[in-house]
Protein backbone atom coordinates (compact mmCIF):
# COMPACT_ATOMS: atom_id res chain seq x y z
CA UNK A 1 0.00 0.00 0.00
CA UNK A 2 1.41 3.40 -1.01
CA UNK A 3 1.50 6.41 1.31
CA UNK A 4 -1.34 8.01 -0.64
CA UNK A 5 -3.48 4.87 -0.35
CA UNK A 6 -2.92 4.95 3.41
CA UNK A 7 -3.90 8.64 3.48
CA UNK A 8 -7.06 7.97 1.44
CA UNK A 9 -8.03 5.16 3.81
CA UNK A 10 -7.53 7.46 6.77
CA UNK A 11 -9.56 10.26 5.17
CA UNK A 12 -12.52 7.93 4.75
CA UNK A 13 -12.22 6.96 8.41
CA UNK A 14 -12.01 10.59 9.53
CA UNK A 15 -15.06 11.52 7.45
CA UNK A 16 -17.04 8.89 9.32
CA UNK A 17 -15.66 9.71 12.78
CA UNK A 18 -14.76 13.41 12.58
CA UNK A 19 -17.23 14.42 15.28
CA UNK A 20 -15.48 12.14 17.77
CA UNK A 21 -12.07 13.75 17.16
CA UNK A 22 -10.17 10.44 17.33
CA UNK A 23 -6.83 10.45 19.12
CA UNK A 24 -3.49 9.59 17.55
CA UNK A 25 -3.62 6.20 19.24
CA UNK A 26 -7.09 5.50 17.86
CA UNK A 27 -5.98 6.52 14.37
CA UNK A 28 -2.89 4.34 14.66
CA UNK A 29 -4.97 1.37 15.80
CA UNK A 30 -7.30 1.77 12.82
CA UNK A 31 -4.37 2.03 10.38
CA UNK A 32 -2.59 -0.91 12.09
CA UNK A 33 0.48 1.24 12.60
CA UNK A 34 2.29 2.44 15.69
CA UNK A 35 1.58 6.07 16.72
CA UNK A 36 5.21 6.88 15.90
CA UNK A 37 4.95 5.37 12.42
CA UNK A 38 1.67 7.17 11.73
CA UNK A 39 3.11 10.49 12.89
CA UNK A 40 6.16 9.97 10.66
CA UNK A 41 3.95 9.10 7.71
CA UNK A 42 2.19 12.43 8.00
CA UNK A 43 5.40 14.36 8.55
CA UNK A 44 6.93 12.87 5.41
CA UNK A 45 3.85 13.09 3.22
CA UNK A 46 1.95 16.18 4.35
CA UNK A 47 4.50 18.14 6.44
CA UNK A 48 1.92 18.42 9.22
CA UNK A 49 0.80 16.37 12.21
CA UNK A 50 -2.27 14.10 12.08
CA UNK A 51 -4.08 16.62 14.31
CA UNK A 52 -3.37 19.48 11.89
CA UNK A 53 -4.38 17.26 8.99
CA UNK A 54 -7.72 16.53 10.64
CA UNK A 55 -8.24 20.25 11.18
CA UNK A 56 -7.56 20.91 7.50
CA UNK A 57 -10.50 18.67 6.60
CA UNK A 58 -13.09 20.57 8.66
CA UNK A 59 -15.64 22.99 7.22
CA UNK A 60 -14.37 25.73 9.54
CA UNK A 61 -10.90 25.51 8.01
CA UNK A 62 -12.38 25.41 4.52
CA UNK A 63 -14.32 28.63 5.19
CA UNK A 64 -11.12 30.27 6.44
CA UNK A 65 -9.34 29.31 3.23
CA UNK A 66 -12.32 30.53 1.19
CA UNK A 67 -11.94 34.00 2.69
CA UNK A 68 -8.26 34.02 1.75
CA UNK A 69 -9.09 32.90 -1.77
CA UNK A 70 -11.40 35.83 -2.34
CA UNK A 71 -8.83 38.53 -1.74
CA UNK A 72 -6.18 36.56 -3.61
CA UNK A 73 -8.29 36.28 -6.76
CA UNK A 74 -9.09 40.00 -6.68
CA UNK A 75 -5.40 40.86 -6.42
CA UNK A 76 -4.43 38.37 -9.10
CA UNK A 77 -6.96 39.71 -11.57
CA UNK A 78 -5.83 43.27 -10.90
CA UNK A 79 -2.24 42.48 -11.88
CA UNK A 80 -3.35 40.57 -14.98
CA UNK A 81 -3.76 36.90 -15.69
CA UNK A 82 -0.38 36.64 -17.40
CA UNK A 83 1.46 39.49 -15.73
CA UNK A 84 4.74 39.26 -13.81
CA UNK A 85 2.96 39.65 -10.47
CA UNK A 86 0.95 36.44 -10.67
CA UNK A 87 0.63 34.84 -7.27
CA UNK A 88 0.40 31.18 -8.18
CA UNK A 89 3.29 29.19 -6.72
CA UNK A 90 3.44 26.84 -9.70
CA UNK A 91 3.88 28.99 -12.79
CA UNK A 92 1.83 27.63 -15.68
CA UNK A 93 1.70 29.07 -19.19
CA UNK A 94 -1.78 28.05 -20.30
CA UNK A 95 -2.85 28.19 -23.94
CA UNK A 96 -5.99 27.03 -25.68
CA UNK A 97 -5.81 24.72 -28.68
CA UNK A 98 -6.86 26.44 -31.89
CA UNK A 99 -10.06 25.38 -33.70
CA UNK A 100 -7.87 23.91 -36.45
CA UNK A 101 -5.84 21.86 -33.97
CA UNK A 102 -8.99 20.55 -32.35
CA UNK A 103 -10.69 19.76 -35.68
CA UNK A 104 -7.65 17.90 -37.02
CA UNK A 105 -7.09 16.06 -33.75
CA UNK A 106 -3.49 17.32 -33.61
CA UNK A 107 -2.65 16.18 -37.15
CA UNK A 108 1.09 15.95 -37.70
CA UNK A 109 1.92 15.97 -34.00
CA UNK A 110 3.82 13.43 -31.97
CA UNK A 111 2.43 13.14 -28.45
CA UNK A 112 4.19 11.35 -25.65
CA UNK A 113 1.99 9.66 -23.06
CA UNK A 114 2.88 7.62 -20.01
CA UNK A 115 2.20 6.86 -16.36
CA UNK A 116 4.00 8.03 -13.24
CA UNK A 117 3.62 7.90 -9.47
CA UNK A 118 2.63 11.12 -7.70
CA UNK A 119 1.87 12.07 -4.07
CA UNK A 120 -1.79 11.35 -4.88
CA UNK A 121 -1.51 8.04 -6.66
CA UNK A 122 -0.62 7.05 -10.19
CA UNK A 123 -1.23 9.57 -12.96
CA UNK A 124 -1.41 9.56 -16.74
CA UNK A 125 0.42 12.44 -18.41
CA UNK A 126 0.43 13.37 -22.10
CA UNK A 127 2.60 16.02 -23.74
CA UNK A 128 1.98 17.64 -27.11
CA UNK A 129 4.46 19.84 -29.00
CA UNK A 130 2.73 22.80 -27.34
CA UNK A 131 2.82 21.50 -23.78
CA UNK A 132 1.16 19.14 -21.30
CA UNK A 133 -2.31 18.35 -22.63
CA UNK A 134 -3.48 15.71 -20.19
CA UNK A 135 -2.93 14.91 -16.52
CA UNK A 136 -5.33 12.61 -14.74
CA UNK A 137 -5.19 10.34 -11.72
CA UNK A 138 -5.84 6.73 -12.67
CA UNK A 139 -6.39 3.34 -11.13
CA UNK A 140 -4.67 0.31 -12.65
CA UNK A 141 -7.92 -0.89 -14.21
CA UNK A 142 -8.45 2.47 -15.98
CA UNK A 143 -5.21 2.73 -17.93
CA UNK A 144 -6.44 1.12 -21.14
CA UNK A 145 -9.58 3.30 -21.20
CA UNK A 146 -7.56 6.48 -20.60
CA UNK A 147 -5.18 5.69 -23.46
CA UNK A 148 -8.12 4.90 -25.74
CA UNK A 149 -9.79 8.23 -24.89
CA UNK A 150 -6.58 10.14 -25.63
CA UNK A 151 -6.29 8.44 -29.03
CA UNK A 152 -9.87 9.44 -29.81
CA UNK A 153 -9.38 13.06 -28.67
CA UNK A 154 -6.15 13.47 -30.64
CA UNK A 155 -6.96 11.15 -33.52
CA UNK A 156 -4.65 12.95 -35.95
CA UNK A 157 -1.58 12.71 -33.73
CA UNK A 158 0.87 9.88 -33.29
CA UNK A 159 0.84 8.77 -29.64
CA UNK A 160 4.09 7.35 -28.32
CA UNK A 161 4.26 5.52 -24.98
CA UNK A 162 6.97 7.18 -22.89
CA UNK A 163 6.82 6.49 -19.15
CA UNK A 164 10.28 8.02 -18.64
CA UNK A 165 9.06 11.38 -19.93
CA UNK A 166 5.89 11.06 -17.84
CA UNK A 167 7.98 10.57 -14.70
CA UNK A 168 10.02 13.68 -15.50
CA UNK A 169 6.90 15.74 -16.07
CA UNK A 170 5.32 14.50 -12.84
CA UNK A 171 8.45 15.42 -10.91
CA UNK A 172 8.41 18.89 -12.44
CA UNK A 173 4.74 19.42 -11.55
CA UNK A 174 4.71 18.08 -8.00
CA UNK A 175 8.24 19.00 -6.91
CA UNK A 176 7.69 22.61 -7.96
CA UNK A 177 4.39 22.72 -6.10
CA UNK A 178 5.97 21.27 -2.97
CA UNK A 179 9.10 23.41 -2.95
CA UNK A 180 7.57 26.56 -4.46
CA UNK A 181 10.33 26.75 -6.99
CA UNK A 182 9.30 28.79 -10.00
CA UNK A 183 11.83 28.36 -12.76
CA UNK A 184 10.79 27.87 -16.38
CA UNK A 185 6.99 28.02 -16.59
CA UNK A 186 5.29 24.73 -17.35
CA UNK A 187 3.51 24.91 -20.70
CA UNK A 188 0.01 23.50 -20.86
CA UNK A 189 -2.41 23.08 -23.76
CA UNK A 190 -6.16 22.82 -23.18
CA UNK A 191 -9.14 21.98 -25.37
CA UNK A 192 -12.14 24.12 -24.49
CA UNK A 193 -14.42 27.03 -25.28
CA UNK A 194 -13.30 30.60 -24.68
CA UNK A 195 -15.39 30.62 -21.49
CA UNK A 196 -13.82 27.41 -20.19
CA UNK A 197 -10.30 28.70 -20.87
CA UNK A 198 -11.12 31.91 -18.96
CA UNK A 199 -12.25 29.84 -15.97
CA UNK A 200 -9.11 27.71 -16.09
CA UNK A 201 -6.89 30.78 -16.41
CA UNK A 202 -8.55 32.28 -13.34
CA UNK A 203 -8.08 29.04 -11.42
CA UNK A 204 -4.31 29.07 -11.85
CA UNK A 205 -4.24 32.43 -10.08
CA UNK A 206 -5.42 30.84 -6.82
CA UNK A 207 -2.28 29.92 -4.88
CA UNK A 208 -1.64 26.91 -2.75
CA UNK A 209 -3.51 26.97 0.54
CA UNK A 210 -6.44 29.09 -0.69
CA UNK A 211 -9.89 28.00 -1.81
CA UNK A 212 -12.65 29.72 -3.77
CA UNK A 213 -16.36 29.15 -4.24
CA UNK A 214 -18.05 28.62 -7.59
CA UNK A 215 -19.96 31.88 -7.18
CA UNK A 216 -16.87 33.90 -6.33
CA UNK A 217 -15.00 32.40 -9.27
CA UNK A 218 -17.87 33.43 -11.56
CA UNK A 219 -17.67 36.98 -10.18
CA UNK A 220 -13.91 37.00 -10.67
CA UNK A 221 -14.19 36.37 -14.40
CA UNK A 222 -16.91 38.99 -14.78
CA UNK A 223 -19.93 36.64 -14.99
CA UNK A 224 -21.56 36.78 -11.54
CA UNK A 225 -24.63 34.84 -12.69
CA UNK A 226 -22.69 31.99 -14.26
CA UNK A 227 -21.99 29.79 -11.24
CA UNK A 228 -23.49 26.72 -12.88
CA UNK A 229 -21.51 27.24 -16.09
CA UNK A 230 -18.36 27.79 -14.04
CA UNK A 231 -19.02 24.52 -12.23
CA UNK A 232 -19.31 22.73 -15.58
CA UNK A 233 -16.04 24.26 -16.76
CA UNK A 234 -14.30 23.27 -13.53
CA UNK A 235 -15.56 19.70 -13.92
CA UNK A 236 -14.34 19.58 -17.54
CA UNK A 237 -10.72 20.29 -16.63
CA UNK A 238 -8.38 17.61 -18.01
CA UNK A 239 -5.23 18.82 -16.26
CA UNK A 240 -5.60 17.55 -12.71
CA UNK A 241 -3.61 19.50 -10.09
CA UNK A 242 -1.87 21.60 -12.76
CA UNK A 243 -5.10 23.55 -13.19
CA UNK A 244 -6.18 23.45 -9.53
CA UNK A 245 -9.90 22.71 -9.80
CA UNK A 246 -9.53 21.03 -6.39
CA UNK A 247 -9.41 24.54 -4.89
CA UNK A 248 -13.04 25.23 -5.79
CA UNK A 249 -15.57 24.29 -3.10
CA UNK A 250 -19.05 25.32 -2.03
CA UNK A 251 -19.68 28.60 -0.24
CA UNK A 252 -20.73 26.68 2.88
CA UNK A 253 -17.28 25.11 3.23
CA UNK A 254 -18.42 21.72 1.94
CA UNK A 255 -15.61 20.25 -0.15
CA UNK A 256 -17.96 18.91 -2.84
CA UNK A 257 -17.32 16.65 -5.81
CA UNK A 258 -14.11 16.01 -7.72
CA UNK A 259 -13.81 14.00 -10.92
CA UNK A 260 -10.82 12.12 -9.48
CA UNK A 261 -12.50 11.35 -6.16
CA UNK A 262 -13.52 13.22 -3.03
CA UNK A 263 -10.85 11.52 -0.90
CA UNK A 264 -8.16 12.73 -3.29
CA UNK A 265 -9.56 16.29 -3.28
CA UNK A 266 -9.45 16.40 0.52
CA UNK A 267 -5.94 14.96 0.51
CA UNK A 268 -4.66 17.57 -1.96
CA UNK A 269 -6.21 20.45 -0.01
CA UNK A 270 -4.72 19.22 3.27
CA UNK A 271 -1.34 18.50 1.61
CA UNK A 272 -1.15 22.01 0.15
CA UNK A 273 -2.14 23.58 3.45
CA UNK A 274 0.51 21.48 5.18
CA UNK A 275 3.12 22.74 2.72
CA UNK A 276 2.16 26.31 3.59
CA UNK A 277 2.52 25.61 7.29
CA UNK A 278 5.92 24.02 6.68
CA UNK A 279 7.08 26.93 4.53
CA UNK A 280 5.94 29.54 7.06
CA UNK A 281 7.64 27.69 9.90
CA UNK A 282 10.91 27.70 7.97
CA UNK A 283 10.87 31.45 7.33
Amino acid sequence: MSDYQRIAKLIRYLDQNQGEQPSLQELADFMELSPHHLHRLFANWASITPKDFLQCLTAAKARELLKAGRSVLDTSLEVGLSGPGRLHDLCVKLEGATPGEIKSGGAGWQMRVGFADTPFGEACLAESPRGICHLSFVEASEKTAVLRALREEWSGAVLLRDDVRAVRLAKAVFAAAKDRQVATPLKALVRGTDFQVRVWQALIQIPRGCLISYGRLAEGIGNPGASRAVGTAVGSNELAFLIPCHRVIRETGVIGNYRWGGDRKRAIIAWENGMNKSKNAAV
